[in-house]
Formats: structure tokens, C-alpha cells, sequence
């Protein structure tokens, strides 16, 4: 690859070298994504899609400071490509790299319905939120054609079991049937990703994602189904998007939305040298400046690993930041109001179900 050549429709800029020993896959070409519409070779790249079959599909979270205790991820590897992407690194556990492989090699988890339904109908599960999109976008592109997900809402309505949804793809408005049957029971919530208001940055910082204005739009329709739906703008990148804090909590204010969450860009692992590319071929002129600043954010690393510390940073700028953050807060979102989704009725109902058999 050419140094100064830009791949339109991507995040990674190369491929990475995975820390791991590789493990022998299979790949299947289901499809040509949109690069041709961007004026990009397809030929080099194409989205592969991998059927695979795990034995569990709930994830335990113990990190003290993800807010979910449950994660389900239909789908591993996101082709939305966020250049910051923390799930980045997790690819390399599947025998793939962290860089283009992650956007470009998706591994879908075809029996993750039946394997929701053999956990949350155990006899000694007991109900707890469950997020979908704790790693991966559950709403990425080829959930439009496969309805893992949708085939998992379904469930959880059916059984009457809580659950989160983290995105950035507007097409979760394909499902507010579902999510407005389980709203009605406090049974869902939903947390938009937005990372700006500018569209240029969107398209460089997350190429195949929502543009903002659908994003936004998803915001306002969701509410106004009774959905509740909030936003995170996840991450905050020093000298990217860090002076748009004020304006994005009004917007999202203004649509509805009555909580907004952060987190400071961390570049652990093998995201370090993916996202230093990065900076390379489409903002070389700030590149330093903002490795520099995410530094400042961690101790003069580009990484954290403490768990009080390394999603909000520490120091000037980090400090900086929550200052902005609780004044848009106080300024636009005045009253708290944060709900609980409800884990009271799945074991009756899960009871009820058992007793047909």
C-alpha cells in the first residue's frame, strides 16, 4: 500500500499483525460492499462474512466500570469501522488482525437466538439487563439482510426478559415495533452513539456508519414511540471532536433525550498503531498534537488499564472535559432522570412457559 493513499469507506488504513497465534478460518464472500460508490477498488476490498456456531452467546462483565453486568454480541468484527474501536482488539482472539480484518472479516453467530433462549430459560437464571452491542454494533450493515438481531428482540419480548441496545446505525427504527412492546413494561432501553455534529468528521472518524442526521433523527422518533433513548458520545478525542461537547448535549437534548454518557478515547492494545496511521493519511497535520493530548489523558501513555481512571482519563485536558460535560449537563439536561429496566417479571413468565412443556 502507498503510503499517501487513502481507503475511502474504511477506518484502518492497513492491516495489523495479530499478537496471537492465527487460527484456520474459512471466508465466504456473501457480497461487494459500497466501495464502488466511493470510487474505491473492490476488488481489495470486500466484506467477508463467516458463519460460526459458539456454545455460549451471554457474556459475564466484570469490569467495574462498563455499566452492564451481561453482554450478547450476535455478531464479531463490525464493519461500521470507528477507527477507536476498543473491540478492535478482540478480533485478535478469533485468529484475525485488529486493523482491516476487523471491518472486513465478520464473523456472525448464526445460533445466538437459540442460545439467548437456553440461558434465560435455565432454571437458575435469574433475570438481569442484557446489552446488546457491548463489543460490536448489533445494528451493522448485514443485520439488515440476516435479523439476528430482531430474531433476539423477539425473544426477549416473548420471555419478558430485560434488555439494552448500544448503536450507531439507524436502522434499529426497522424494530421499534418490538422495542415499543417492550417499552411498555420498562423492558428496554437504547443508547445512541454520536460522536459529533459534523458530518466530515463522521465520515473520517466512523466511515459506514449513520450519517449524524439519522442518528439524530433515530434519537427524536425513538422517544416519541415511548422508547427511552439516550446517547453517549463515546469517545471524546482531544482536538477531534473534544470542542463539541456543549452543542452535541443541547442537539440531543433538544430531540429528546434526557441522559448523556462519555468516555475518553484509550488506544490500547494494537489500536495505538491503527489509529497513529490513521491520523496519518487524513489529519497528518494535528497527528502529534493529538496523540499528545491523549497522552496527557493517561498519564502520559496512550492507554489506561485502571479501572477508576482509564475510560475518563486523568490530568488538564481529561478535567477539562468533565468540566464541559457537567456544565452541558446542568445547562440542558436539568433533571436526572434515569430509569430502571424491569427484571421482576421474566421469572414468572419463564415459569409459565416451563409448565407447557
Amino acid at each position: 500500500m502507498k503510503q499517501n493513499t487513502y481507503i475511502k469507506g474504511r477506518g484502518a488504513q492497513d492491516t495489523s499483525d495479530n499478537r496471537f497465534s492465527a487460527l484456520n478460518y474459512e471466508m465466504r464472500d456473501d457480497f461487494l460492499n459500497f466501495c464502488a460508490l466511493e470510487g474505491e477498488a473492490t476488488r481489495d476490498h470486500r466484506t467477508s462474512f463467516i458463519d460460526t456456531f459458539p456454545k455460549t452467546i451471554i457474556n459475564k462483565v466484570n469490569s467495574p466500570d462498563v455499566g452492564m453486568s451481561y453482554s450478547l454480541n450476535p455478531y464479531q468484527g463490525c464493519e461500521h469501522g470507528c477507527i477507536y474501536c476498543y473491540a478492535r482488539n478482540s478480533h485478535e482472539y478469533w485468529g484475525y488482525g485488529a486493523g482491516l480484518d476487523f471491518e472486513q472479516k465478520i464473523l456472525v453467530k448464526k445460533n445466538a437466538p437459540e442460545l439467548l433462549i437456553k440461558k434465560i430459560c435455565h432454571k437458575n437464571w435469574e433475570a438481569r439487563p442484557i446489552v446488546l452491542s457491548g463489543n460490536t454494533d448489533c445494528y451493522q450493515p448485514i443485520e439488515k439482510q440476516l435479523k439476528i438481531t430482531r430474531r433476539l428482540l423477539e425473544i426477549f419480548l416473548k420471555y419478558k426478559h430485560p434488555v439494552g441496545i448500544i448503536t450507531k446505525n439507524a436502522l434499529i427504527q426497522r424494530d421499534i415495533d418490538i422495542l415499543s412492546e417492550l417499552a411498555k413494561d420498562r423492558l428496554v432501553s437504547v443508547y445512541i452513539s454520536i460522536t459529533s455534529l459534523e458530518e466530515k468528521t463522521r465520515r473520517i472518524l466512523e466511515p459506514r456508519t449513520a450519517s449524524i442526521a439519522k442518528r439524530l433523527a433515530t434519537v427524536e422518533q425513538l422517544n416519541a414511540k415511548g422508547i427511552p433513548t439516550n446517547v453517549m458520545m463515546a469517545p471524546i478525542i482531544p482536538s477531534i471532536n473534544s470542542h463539541e461537547i456543549l452543542p452535541l448535549v443541547k442537539e440531543v437534548a433538544n430531540r429528546g433525550a434526557t441522559q448523556v454518557g462519555y468516555t475518553v478515547v484509550r488506544l490500547n492494545g494494537a489500536i495505538g498503531e491503527i489509529f497513529s496511521k490513521w491520523l496519518e493519511k487524513t489529519l497528518p497535520d494535528r497527528k502529534e498534537k493529538v496523540l499528545h493530548q491523549i497522552a496527557d489523558c493517561h498519564n502520559g501513555t496512550l492507554h489506561d488499564t485502571n479501572f477508576k481512571t482509564r475510560m475518563v482519563g486523568s490530568g488538564i485536558i481529561a478535567d477539562q472535559i468533565k468540566q464541559q460535560f457537567d456544565i452541558a449537563r446542568k445547562k440542558y439536561l436539568p433533571i436526572k432522570e434515569k430509569s430502571t429496566l424491569n427484571c421482576s417479571l421474566h421469572h414468572l413468565h419463564k415459569n409459565d412457559q416451563l409448565r407447557l412443556f
